[in-house]
Protein backbone atom coordinates (compact mmCIF):
# COMPACT_ATOMS: atom_id res chain seq x y z
CA UNK A 1 0.00 0.00 0.00
CA UNK A 2 1.48 3.37 -1.00
CA UNK A 3 1.43 6.13 1.95
CA UNK A 4 -1.32 7.97 1.24
CA UNK A 5 -3.76 4.76 1.12
CA UNK A 6 -2.32 3.83 4.37
CA UNK A 7 -3.42 7.18 5.49
CA UNK A 8 -7.10 7.09 4.42
CA UNK A 9 -7.18 3.48 5.62
CA UNK A 10 -6.54 4.05 9.53
CA UNK A 11 -9.02 7.59 8.97
CA UNK A 12 -11.38 5.53 7.87
CA UNK A 13 -11.27 3.43 10.67
CA UNK A 14 -9.54 4.22 13.56
CA UNK A 15 -6.10 6.21 14.80
CA UNK A 16 -3.39 5.05 15.12
CA UNK A 17 -2.23 5.55 18.85
CA UNK A 18 0.88 8.50 18.99
CA UNK A 19 4.31 6.79 20.38
CA UNK A 20 2.64 5.77 23.94
CA UNK A 21 -0.07 8.22 23.89
CA UNK A 22 1.33 10.83 26.68
CA UNK A 23 3.91 12.50 25.05
CA UNK A 24 4.53 14.39 21.48
CA UNK A 25 8.47 13.90 20.48
CA UNK A 26 10.44 17.15 20.17
CA UNK A 27 9.83 18.17 16.78
CA UNK A 28 7.08 15.99 16.21
CA UNK A 29 3.57 16.68 15.45
CA UNK A 30 0.33 13.87 16.04
CA UNK A 31 -0.60 13.34 12.39
CA UNK A 32 -4.78 13.71 11.53
CA UNK A 33 -4.43 9.82 11.20
CA UNK A 34 -2.98 9.81 14.79
CA UNK A 35 -3.86 10.29 18.70
CA UNK A 36 -3.10 10.47 21.79
CA UNK A 37 -5.20 8.34 24.61
CA UNK A 38 -8.81 8.77 24.51
CA UNK A 39 -8.65 11.56 27.94
CA UNK A 40 -6.00 13.59 26.16
CA UNK A 41 -7.60 13.67 23.02
CA UNK A 42 -11.06 14.28 24.43
CA UNK A 43 -9.55 17.49 26.59
CA UNK A 44 -7.94 18.93 23.36
CA UNK A 45 -11.10 18.25 21.36
CA UNK A 46 -12.56 20.30 24.23
CA UNK A 47 -10.09 22.85 23.31
CA UNK A 48 -11.12 23.31 19.94
CA UNK A 49 -15.04 23.50 21.37
CA UNK A 50 -13.90 26.92 23.56
CA UNK A 51 -11.70 28.00 20.33
CA UNK A 52 -14.72 27.92 17.82
CA UNK A 53 -17.09 29.29 20.29
CA UNK A 54 -16.83 33.06 20.34
CA UNK A 55 -16.82 33.39 16.48
CA UNK A 56 -19.37 30.32 15.80
CA UNK A 57 -21.84 31.98 18.27
CA UNK A 58 -21.56 35.68 17.61
CA UNK A 59 -22.55 35.25 14.18
CA UNK A 60 -26.44 34.12 14.37
CA UNK A 61 -25.85 36.66 17.75
CA UNK A 62 -25.84 39.04 15.58
CA UNK A 63 -27.90 38.35 12.67
CA UNK A 64 -30.83 36.90 15.30
CA UNK A 65 -30.50 33.33 13.70
CA UNK A 66 -31.28 30.70 16.76
CA UNK A 67 -28.11 29.87 18.57
CA UNK A 68 -28.84 25.84 19.05
CA UNK A 69 -30.05 25.63 15.16
CA UNK A 70 -26.24 27.50 14.30
CA UNK A 71 -24.92 24.73 16.70
CA UNK A 72 -26.59 21.64 15.60
CA UNK A 73 -25.12 22.52 11.97
CA UNK A 74 -21.73 23.52 12.78
CA UNK A 75 -21.42 20.01 14.54
CA UNK A 76 -23.26 18.17 11.41
CA UNK A 77 -20.97 19.83 8.83
CA UNK A 78 -18.07 19.12 10.79
CA UNK A 79 -19.11 15.64 10.97
CA UNK A 80 -19.77 15.62 7.25
CA UNK A 81 -16.44 17.49 6.83
CA UNK A 82 -14.53 15.03 8.21
CA UNK A 83 -15.90 12.10 6.48
CA UNK A 84 -15.85 13.60 2.79
CA UNK A 85 -12.63 14.89 3.15
CA UNK A 86 -11.48 11.33 4.18
CA UNK A 87 -9.86 12.04 7.70
CA UNK A 88 -7.12 13.60 5.82
CA UNK A 89 -7.83 17.46 6.73
CA UNK A 90 -8.12 18.35 10.20
CA UNK A 91 -11.16 21.03 10.99
CA UNK A 92 -14.02 22.58 12.82
CA UNK A 93 -16.97 24.02 10.59
CA UNK A 94 -17.88 27.19 12.46
CA UNK A 95 -20.28 30.39 11.39
CA UNK A 96 -19.01 32.13 8.95
CA UNK A 97 -18.37 35.81 9.66
CA UNK A 98 -18.90 36.67 5.88
CA UNK A 99 -22.11 35.78 6.16
CA UNK A 100 -23.11 38.58 8.93
CA UNK A 101 -23.14 41.03 6.36
CA UNK A 102 -25.18 40.00 3.45
CA UNK A 103 -27.79 38.31 6.43
CA UNK A 104 -27.65 41.90 8.33
CA UNK A 105 -28.49 43.63 4.75
CA UNK A 106 -30.98 41.83 4.11
CA UNK A 107 -32.71 41.64 7.47
CA UNK A 108 -35.79 43.34 6.23
CA UNK A 109 -36.53 40.35 3.73
CA UNK A 110 -37.25 37.79 6.61
CA UNK A 111 -35.76 35.13 7.82
CA UNK A 112 -36.93 32.44 5.11
CA UNK A 113 -35.40 34.44 2.47
CA UNK A 114 -31.71 34.85 4.02
CA UNK A 115 -32.40 30.96 4.60
CA UNK A 116 -32.56 30.64 0.64
CA UNK A 117 -29.29 33.13 0.23
CA UNK A 118 -27.34 30.60 2.95
CA UNK A 119 -28.42 27.67 0.68
CA UNK A 120 -27.70 29.09 -2.93
CA UNK A 121 -24.13 30.19 -1.66
CA UNK A 122 -23.84 26.34 -0.15
CA UNK A 123 -24.38 24.55 -3.40
CA UNK A 124 -22.69 27.40 -5.77
CA UNK A 125 -19.66 26.11 -3.42
CA UNK A 126 -20.44 22.29 -4.00
CA UNK A 127 -19.87 23.41 -7.69
CA UNK A 128 -16.67 24.67 -7.30
CA UNK A 129 -15.70 22.27 -5.26
CA UNK A 130 -16.95 19.53 -7.74
CA UNK A 131 -14.73 21.82 -10.35
CA UNK A 132 -11.87 21.96 -8.46
CA UNK A 133 -11.80 17.97 -8.25
CA UNK A 134 -12.05 17.30 -11.41
CA UNK A 135 -9.95 20.09 -12.94
CA UNK A 136 -7.07 20.80 -10.18
CA UNK A 137 -7.02 23.41 -7.65
CA UNK A 138 -4.94 25.58 -10.04
CA UNK A 139 -7.80 26.28 -11.65
CA UNK A 140 -9.02 28.53 -9.16
CA UNK A 141 -5.77 30.48 -9.39
CA UNK A 142 -6.91 31.25 -13.19
CA UNK A 143 -10.28 32.09 -12.30
CA UNK A 144 -9.72 34.54 -9.20
CA UNK A 145 -6.08 35.63 -8.82
CA UNK A 146 -5.20 37.15 -5.79
CA UNK A 147 -6.27 40.23 -6.67
CA UNK A 148 -9.30 39.78 -7.17
CA UNK A 149 -10.11 37.20 -3.97
CA UNK A 150 -8.23 40.54 -1.88
CA UNK A 151 -10.61 42.96 -3.59
CA UNK A 152 -14.49 40.93 -2.58
CA UNK A 153 -13.33 39.91 0.81
CA UNK A 154 -12.11 43.41 2.27
CA UNK A 155 -15.65 45.05 0.69
CA UNK A 156 -17.66 41.95 2.14
CA UNK A 157 -15.76 42.88 6.07
CA UNK A 158 -15.87 46.60 5.54
CA UNK A 159 -19.37 46.81 3.79
CA UNK A 160 -20.85 46.41 7.45
CA UNK A 161 -18.86 49.60 9.14
CA UNK A 162 -21.68 51.49 9.59
CA UNK A 163 -23.73 49.00 11.24
CA UNK A 164 -20.61 48.34 13.55
CA UNK A 165 -20.65 51.84 14.78
CA UNK A 166 -24.15 52.09 15.06
CA UNK A 167 -24.84 49.07 17.51
CA UNK A 168 -21.37 50.77 19.53
CA UNK A 169 -23.26 54.07 19.59
CA UNK A 170 -26.60 52.00 21.33
CA UNK A 171 -24.25 51.56 24.61
CA UNK A 172 -21.25 53.40 24.05
CA UNK A 173 -20.11 52.74 27.54
CA UNK A 174 -20.57 48.82 27.40
CA UNK A 175 -19.29 49.26 23.98
CA UNK A 176 -15.74 50.49 24.81
CA UNK A 177 -15.08 47.74 27.72
CA UNK A 178 -16.01 45.04 25.46
CA UNK A 179 -13.54 46.35 22.77
CA UNK A 180 -10.80 47.43 25.14
CA UNK A 181 -10.83 43.64 26.86
CA UNK A 182 -10.86 41.87 23.65
CA UNK A 183 -7.69 44.15 22.67
CA UNK A 184 -5.95 43.58 25.65
CA UNK A 185 -6.73 40.09 25.85
CA UNK A 186 -5.33 39.17 22.18
CA UNK A 187 -2.58 41.27 23.08
CA UNK A 188 -1.38 40.42 26.35
CA UNK A 189 -3.29 36.60 27.06
CA UNK A 190 -1.05 34.28 27.45
CA UNK A 191 -1.24 31.12 24.62
CA UNK A 192 -4.64 29.63 24.34
CA UNK A 193 -6.53 32.62 26.36
CA UNK A 194 -5.02 34.95 23.72
CA UNK A 195 -6.46 33.31 20.99
CA UNK A 196 -9.92 33.56 22.74
CA UNK A 197 -10.03 37.46 22.53
CA UNK A 198 -13.21 37.67 20.89
CA UNK A 199 -14.90 35.56 23.35
CA UNK A 200 -13.01 36.47 26.40
CA UNK A 201 -14.09 40.09 25.27
CA UNK A 202 -18.31 39.53 24.80
CA UNK A 203 -17.99 37.81 28.29
CA UNK A 204 -16.44 40.77 29.79
CA UNK A 205 -19.16 42.99 28.06
CA UNK A 206 -21.69 41.18 28.90
CA UNK A 207 -21.16 41.50 33.11
CA UNK A 208 -20.26 44.57 33.09
CA UNK A 209 -23.87 44.99 30.79
CA UNK A 210 -25.29 42.69 33.59
CA UNK A 211 -23.83 44.88 36.77
CA UNK A 212 -24.73 48.49 35.11
CA UNK A 213 -28.73 47.55 34.06
CA UNK A 214 -27.25 47.06 30.03
CA UNK A 215 -28.98 43.46 29.82
CA UNK A 216 -32.74 43.42 28.07
CA UNK A 217 -35.51 42.64 31.08
CA UNK A 218 -37.48 40.51 28.37
CA UNK A 219 -34.42 38.67 27.30
CA UNK A 220 -33.49 37.57 30.83
CA UNK A 221 -36.94 36.78 31.95
CA UNK A 222 -36.91 34.63 28.61
CA UNK A 223 -33.88 33.20 29.60
CA UNK A 224 -35.25 32.11 33.04
CA UNK A 225 -38.40 30.34 31.49
CA UNK A 226 -36.04 28.50 28.87
CA UNK A 227 -35.97 24.92 29.13
CA UNK A 228 -32.75 22.82 30.13
CA UNK A 229 -33.48 20.54 27.49
CA UNK A 230 -35.16 20.98 23.90
CA UNK A 231 -34.92 20.17 20.23
CA UNK A 232 -33.34 23.35 18.19
CA UNK A 233 -35.87 25.22 16.06
CA UNK A 234 -35.83 24.37 12.20
CA UNK A 235 -36.82 26.46 9.74
CA UNK A 236 -36.94 25.85 5.91
CA UNK A 237 -35.75 28.90 3.42
CA UNK A 238 -37.43 30.86 0.50
CA UNK A 239 -35.92 32.27 -2.50
CA UNK A 240 -35.56 35.64 -3.35
CA UNK A 241 -32.87 36.54 -6.28
CA UNK A 242 -32.23 40.47 -4.75
CA UNK A 243 -31.28 38.61 -1.37
CA UNK A 244 -29.45 35.66 -3.13
CA UNK A 245 -27.66 38.27 -4.96
CA UNK A 246 -26.42 39.97 -2.10
CA UNK A 247 -24.88 36.99 -1.10
CA UNK A 248 -23.19 35.16 -3.32
CA UNK A 249 -19.97 37.16 -3.04
CA UNK A 250 -19.32 35.14 0.15
CA UNK A 251 -18.54 32.02 -1.79
CA UNK A 252 -15.62 33.65 -2.75
CA UNK A 253 -14.81 34.32 0.86
CA UNK A 254 -15.34 30.58 1.79
CA UNK A 255 -13.12 29.73 -1.54
CA UNK A 256 -10.20 31.59 0.25
CA UNK A 257 -10.91 30.59 3.52
CA UNK A 258 -11.27 26.76 2.57
CA UNK A 259 -8.03 26.41 0.48
CA UNK A 260 -6.46 28.64 2.89
CA UNK A 261 -6.75 26.21 6.01
CA UNK A 262 -6.19 23.14 3.52
CA UNK A 263 -2.66 24.56 2.20
CA UNK A 264 -1.80 25.63 6.70
CA UNK A 265 -2.71 22.47 7.27
CA UNK A 266 -0.29 20.75 4.67
CA UNK A 267 2.75 22.73 5.66
CA UNK A 268 1.99 22.11 9.60
CA UNK A 269 1.93 18.28 8.75
CA UNK A 270 4.18 18.11 6.17
CA UNK A 271 1.61 16.04 3.92
CA UNK A 272 0.81 17.64 0.42
CA UNK A 273 -2.80 17.87 0.50
CA UNK A 274 -3.87 19.59 -2.64
CA UNK A 275 -5.90 16.52 -4.11
CA UNK A 276 -8.37 16.92 -1.14
CA UNK A 277 -8.74 20.53 -1.55
CA UNK A 278 -11.88 20.10 -3.70
CA UNK A 279 -13.57 17.64 -1.27
CA UNK A 280 -12.99 20.39 1.37
CA UNK A 281 -14.75 22.67 -0.94
CA UNK A 282 -17.51 20.31 -1.93
CA UNK A 283 -17.89 19.32 2.43
CA UNK A 284 -17.85 22.73 3.69
CA UNK A 285 -20.88 23.31 0.74
CA UNK A 286 -22.63 20.97 1.72
CA UNK A 287 -22.94 21.68 5.43
CA UNK A 288 -23.99 25.42 4.30
CA UNK A 289 -26.66 24.54 1.92
CA UNK A 290 -27.68 21.95 4.81
CA UNK A 291 -27.80 24.92 7.50
CA UNK A 292 -29.50 27.04 4.80
CA UNK A 293 -32.54 24.22 4.53
CA UNK A 294 -33.01 23.87 8.20
CA UNK A 295 -32.59 27.28 9.78
CA UNK A 296 -28.48 27.68 10.67
CA UNK A 297 -25.15 29.68 9.72
CA UNK A 298 -23.62 28.74 6.96
CA UNK A 299 -20.16 27.57 7.69
CA UNK A 300 -16.62 27.59 6.91
CA UNK A 301 -13.07 26.25 8.06
CA UNK A 302 -11.36 28.22 11.63
CA UNK A 303 -8.34 29.75 11.71
CA UNK A 304 -9.12 29.65 15.24
CA UNK A 305 -8.85 25.80 15.45
CA UNK A 306 -5.44 26.15 13.12
CA UNK A 307 -3.84 28.34 16.39
CA UNK A 308 -5.23 24.82 18.41
CA UNK A 309 -3.40 22.73 16.55
CA UNK A 310 -0.05 25.00 16.27
CA UNK A 311 -0.23 25.16 20.04
CA UNK A 312 -0.45 21.48 20.88
CA UNK A 313 1.01 20.30 18.00
CA UNK A 314 -2.28 17.51 17.69
CA UNK A 315 -3.41 17.42 14.16
CA UNK A 316 -5.68 14.34 15.15
CA UNK A 317 -9.00 14.11 13.57
CA UNK A 318 -10.35 12.29 16.64
CA UNK A 319 -10.32 15.51 18.36
CA UNK A 320 -12.45 17.07 15.68
CA UNK A 321 -14.83 14.23 16.11
CA UNK A 322 -15.23 15.03 19.70
CA UNK A 323 -15.71 18.99 19.30
CA UNK A 324 -18.49 18.04 16.75
CA UNK A 325 -20.19 15.54 19.13
CA UNK A 326 -19.47 18.67 22.16
CA UNK A 327 -21.43 21.27 19.92
CA UNK A 328 -24.41 18.32 19.12
CA UNK A 329 -24.94 18.01 22.32
CA UNK A 330 -25.20 21.66 23.21
CA UNK A 331 -27.61 22.10 20.34
CA UNK A 332 -30.33 20.71 22.58
CA UNK A 333 -30.08 23.02 24.98
CA UNK A 334 -32.59 25.87 24.79
CA UNK A 335 -31.23 27.24 28.20
CA UNK A 336 -28.16 28.27 26.14
CA UNK A 337 -29.22 29.47 23.21
CA UNK A 338 -31.39 32.01 25.20
CA UNK A 339 -27.94 33.02 27.38
CA UNK A 340 -26.54 33.61 24.17
CA UNK A 341 -29.23 35.60 23.20
CA UNK A 342 -29.11 38.18 25.89
CA UNK A 343 -25.87 39.18 24.61
CA UNK A 344 -26.58 43.64 24.27
CA UNK A 345 -25.92 45.62 21.57
CA UNK A 346 -23.44 47.25 23.02
CA UNK A 347 -21.15 44.07 23.78
CA UNK A 348 -22.06 43.28 19.26
CA UNK A 349 -20.78 47.03 18.71
CA UNK A 350 -17.64 46.34 20.44
CA UNK A 351 -17.14 42.93 18.73
CA UNK A 352 -18.13 43.77 15.35
CA UNK A 353 -15.85 46.84 15.26
CA UNK A 354 -12.63 43.85 15.60
CA UNK A 355 -14.63 41.30 13.59
CA UNK A 356 -15.71 43.67 10.46
CA UNK A 357 -11.88 44.73 10.18
CA UNK A 358 -10.54 41.67 10.68
CA UNK A 359 -12.31 40.41 7.31
CA UNK A 360 -11.18 43.64 5.96
CA UNK A 361 -7.59 43.46 6.85
CA UNK A 362 -7.96 39.31 5.85
CA UNK A 363 -7.96 41.06 2.00
CA UNK A 364 -4.71 43.15 2.84
CA UNK A 365 -2.79 40.07 3.75
CA UNK A 366 -4.14 37.81 0.79
CA UNK A 367 -2.43 40.67 -1.60
CA UNK A 368 0.33 40.85 0.37
CA UNK A 369 1.30 37.37 0.68
CA UNK A 370 0.94 37.23 -3.57
CA UNK A 371 2.68 40.38 -3.48
CA UNK A 372 0.15 41.86 -5.42
CA UNK A 373 1.16 44.97 -7.69
CA UNK A 374 -0.26 47.91 -6.95
CA UNK A 375 1.57 50.08 -9.46
CA UNK A 376 0.27 48.36 -12.41
CA UNK A 377 -2.79 50.55 -13.49
CA UNK A 378 -5.11 47.48 -14.08
CA UNK A 379 -4.70 46.12 -10.40
CA UNK A 380 -5.05 49.99 -9.09
CA UNK A 381 -8.16 51.12 -10.61
CA UNK A 382 -9.92 48.24 -10.70
CA UNK A 383 -9.82 47.42 -6.91
CA UNK A 384 -10.64 50.89 -6.28
CA UNK A 385 -13.73 51.30 -8.10
CA UNK A 386 -15.02 47.61 -6.37
CA UNK A 387 -14.20 49.00 -2.86
CA UNK A 388 -15.83 52.46 -3.41
CA UNK A 389 -18.75 50.78 -4.33
CA UNK A 390 -18.49 48.08 -1.63
CA UNK A 391 -17.80 50.41 1.14
CA UNK A 392 -20.17 52.80 0.03
CA UNK A 393 -23.06 50.52 -0.54
CA UNK A 394 -23.95 51.50 -3.71
CA UNK A 395 -27.08 50.45 -4.27
CA UNK A 396 -29.27 50.26 -8.02
CA UNK A 397 -31.97 48.61 -9.34
CA UNK A 398 -32.07 46.37 -11.85
CA UNK A 399 -35.76 45.88 -13.37
CA UNK A 400 -37.58 44.95 -10.18
CA UNK A 401 -33.99 43.51 -7.79
CA UNK A 402 -32.36 46.01 -5.49
CA UNK A 403 -28.80 44.88 -5.61
CA UNK A 404 -26.47 46.62 -3.18
CA UNK A 405 -22.62 47.52 -2.49
CA UNK A 406 -21.68 44.14 -2.33
CA UNK A 407 -22.92 42.77 -5.01
CA UNK A 408 -22.00 45.59 -7.35
CA UNK A 409 -18.31 45.97 -6.04
CA UNK A 410 -18.02 41.49 -6.75
CA UNK A 411 -19.38 41.79 -9.85
CA UNK A 412 -17.11 45.11 -10.96
CA UNK A 413 -14.51 43.01 -9.97
CA UNK A 414 -14.99 40.20 -10.94
CA UNK A 415 -16.01 41.44 -14.48
CA UNK A 416 -13.92 44.32 -14.97
CA UNK A 417 -10.49 42.86 -13.66
CA UNK A 418 -10.66 40.39 -16.94
CA UNK A 419 -11.76 42.80 -19.29
CA UNK A 420 -9.41 45.44 -18.06
CA UNK A 421 -6.37 42.55 -18.22
CA UNK A 422 -7.43 41.80 -21.72
CA UNK A 423 -7.76 45.57 -22.69
CA UNK A 424 -3.69 45.53 -21.55
CA UNK A 425 -2.56 43.14 -23.49
CA UNK A 426 -3.86 43.60 -26.52
CA UNK A 427 -2.29 47.45 -26.03
CA UNK A 428 1.02 46.18 -25.53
Amino acid sequence: MTEQEITTSHARFGWQLHGDGKRIADGAVVAPDERLSWPRTVGIGMQHVIAMFGATLLVPTITGFPVTTTLLFSGIGTVLFLVITRGRIPSYLGSSFAFIAPLTASAADGPAAQLGAVLAVGVVLMVVGIVVKLAGARVLDAVMPPVVTGAVVMLIGLNLAPAAVGSFQAQPLIAAVTLIAILVVTAAGPGLLGRLGILVGVVVGWVFAAVTGGLSTDRVDALREAAWVGVPHLRGPSFQWSVIALALPVVIVLIAENVGHVKAVAAMTGRSLDDVAGDALFADGLATTLAGAGGGSGTTTYAENIGVMAATRVYSTAAYWVAAATAIVLAFSPKFGALVFTVPDGVIGGATLVLYGLIGILGVRIWMEAKVDFTDPVNLTVVAAALVAGIGNLTLMVGSVELGGIAWGSVGILVGYPLMRALARLRR
